[in-house]
């Protein structure tokens, strides 16, 4: 009997330093965040994280706790055969969550979750954000398998019970008790809170926190809660959520007067967005010197919006911000989900009823991120991908490079007949997407070098549309999908990484000016269609740049978090250990209060859908 009690208890003691080690690896594997750390943040790290290991810890003894049960009564080596193919299975999951969660943390800057499987259903595309040398990661993750399994079969193993007991009533309550105090690591505790991300947070510096996650925890958690969205953030009871949330939500007051931008109300619509923008890079918004020498002078021929910010930090989640006027969701995304995102509304169902016809040019896989279903039933009419370019143009891991995808779309306007229906058409570039490997050689950085690379291919190809008949009813709309972390000591939260460039040219622009007021991308809706005299009511979130009676603020999220920007100031908020991340400034608990109205609100419009 005593052998059957001991075995979970040394299988459950067992596991513990297999978790435990991936902390102190995960900060080497991130070396460049962890280079300020000293022994005793690695040492907090491992401490503060055991909470989660030990959670983990207890759901991978429930399967051999409960067949050790089973042995009391049919006794024999089925359970010591059964336990090597679960060490070797468990080994190899624990070391493919590690590695993968590693090997993207440097680009999305947060740890592994079930944004990895939406991504995963186009693996070509999702691989292609990985630098080739990051494939050398494939053999640490063997080797990291193997070293588990070792030491699971040496340490773990001999200790699987084979003989038949004598006291078989005794031994079976004995582990149904062990099964019940089990209960307590898995649930976290016997406190009212039970195991969540944000219980290891211990930490000022994000890094730290999110290196003391087990990355098995974050990503089987998040699993759980993509679908009940209605009962997730509730942070006020409905009749406070309302009244927080109504004055920053339609319907607003009509101005009486707008300014009008356009020397007229249907011009053509060309819609150009630039993947991974920041304004970090471009000198004309305060950014890095001469990487964008092009935007740069384009910048004093239109309008340049000076304080514009990106609502997320993916292209799904942007896209949705910029064509319908929707805020980014901090734990999903609404692409995601076909059924709720064919109800939206967007730019290019607006006008469509003004006649407009829409063509989306995209150099990479359309089906990425369900984008194909996303543009049909956002309005668009014919979708451009990789597969209409020859195969010795889909140089890049994502497909066609953007001096390609330029080119194509000249062409393409050179030969639209100019008595047509009026047009959008919206072409999203690829090449400023990481592991940014372009065919040019600017800069040493190569984020920095890939931004001036779509930048060179951006000013050769405005220079030959201006020379086009079609560029003088033409309006050119450049913004960018979502921004980048640059320079890398920017956290997540911090509002320089989601500040972005939006910029109007083209022969419909009246003429050049800078716009200060604050403002996102979900506003682009209301504020490019109440221009061209369009109702912008069914964008609930959208607003009108340009209108004096609606509030100028910036919503924006990233992994389980928001930040709120105004007049004011700017803070932000992390979901899972439920504190502000940014230090006491004036007005921070009222900008908080209307950042968590506005999230609890977009969730139960989501929710709705």
């Amino acid at each position: 009997m005593k052998s059957r009690i001991l075995f979970p208890l040394v299988l459950f003691a067992g596991w513990l330093p297999t978790l435990a080690i991936q902390k102190p690896l995960f900060m080497l594997f991130n070396n460049q965040q962890a280079d300020s750390c000293s022994l005793a943040d690695y040492l907090s790290v491992i401490l503060h994280g055991l909470k989660l290991d030990l959670t983990v810890a207890g759901y991978l003894t429930v399967v051999p706790l409960v067949l050790t049960l089973a042995s009391v009564w049919f006794p024999g080596k089925w359970l010591q055969k059964f336990m090597r193919g679960y060490f070797i299975a468990i080994a190899l999951l624990i070391a493919i969550i590690f590695t993968v969660d590693a090997s993207l943390y440097p680009y999305w800057g947060f740890r592994l979750d079930a944004t990895l499987l939406f991504y995963l259903q186009s693996p070509k595309d999702a691989m292609a954000s990985i630098p080739s040398t990051a494939y050398l990661s494939v053999l640490f993750l063997l080797a990291f398998a193997y070293a588990i399994f070792w030491f699971l079969k040496k340490t773990i193993l001999p200790f699987v019970p084979t003989e038949t007991p004598r006291r078989r009533l005794t031994a079976s309550f004995a582990l149904l008790l062990l099964g019940g105090l089990m209960f307590i690591p898995i649930r976290g505790g016997v406190t009212t809170s039970t195991a969540n991300v944000g219980m290891v947070y211990f930490s000022e510096n994000q890094f730290l926190n999110h290196s003391a996650i087990n990355p098995c925890f974050s990503l089987f958690t998040s699993l759980s809660k993509q679908q009940d969205f209605a009962s997730q953030f509730d942070f006020f009871p409905e009749a406070e959520r309302k009244a927080l949330a109504a004055p920053l939500t339609r319907p607003f007051e009509p101005a009486d007067s707008v300014p009008r931008l356009l020397t007229t109300d249907q011009p053509n619509i060309l819609l150009i967005l630039l993947e991974s923008f920041s304004a970090n890079t471009i000198e004309a918004l305060g950014g890095a010197h001469d990487v964008t020498p092009n935007l740069n002078r384009l910048s004093e021929e239109g309008i340049l919006f000076t304080n514009f910010y990106a609502n997320s930090f993916r292209t799904d989640r942007g896209l949705v911000s910029i064509l319908n006027g929707y805020p980014a969701q901090p734990t999903t995304s609404i692409m995601k989900y076909p059924a709720k995102s064919q109800t939206l509304p967007s730019i290019a169902k607006s006008l469509k009823a003004k006649g407009y016809v829409s063509d989306i040019l995209y150099g990479g896989d359309i089906n990425f991120t369900n984008m194909r279903s996303f543009f049909f039933s956002s309005g668009y009419t014919r979708i451009t991908s990789d597969q209409d370019f020859p195969l010795a143009s889909r140089l890049s891991k994502w497909g066609a490079n953007d001096d390609v995808t330029f080119r194509h779309l000249l062409k393409d306007l050179a030969t639209r007949p100019t008595e047509n229906a009026p047009w959008m058409t919206t072409f999203l570039t690829l090449s400023s997407h990481e592991p940014f490997e372009v065919p040019y050689h600017r800069s040493q950085d190569p984020y920095l070098n890939s931004i001036a690379f779509t930048d060179s291919c951006l000013g050769h190809f405005i220079e030959q549309f201006k020379a086009l008949p079609a560029w003088d009813n033409t309006l050119v709309i450049l913004v960018a999908d979502h921004g980048y972390r640059y320079p890398e000591t920017l956290m997540n939260h911090e509002p320089s990484r989601y500040h972005i460039p939006m910029l109007w040219l083209g022969g419909a622009v009246k003429h050049p000016m800078r716009i200060e007021t604050l403002a996102s991308q979900i506003d682009l809706a209301a504020t490019l269609l109440s221009q061209l005299n369009l109702p912008v009511d069914s964008f609930s979130f959208s607003k009108n740049i340009f209108s004096p009676n609606e509030p100028h603020f910036a919503f924006y999220t990233y992994q389980n978090g928001f930040g709120f920007i105004d007049p004011t100031g700017t803070s932000a908020f992390d979901n899972d250990s439920e504190q502000s991340l940014t230090r006491e400034q004036t007005g921070d608990s009222s900008r908080l209060d209307k950042g968590k109205a506005l999230l609890q609100t977009l969730y139960d419009d989501l929710d709705r859908r």
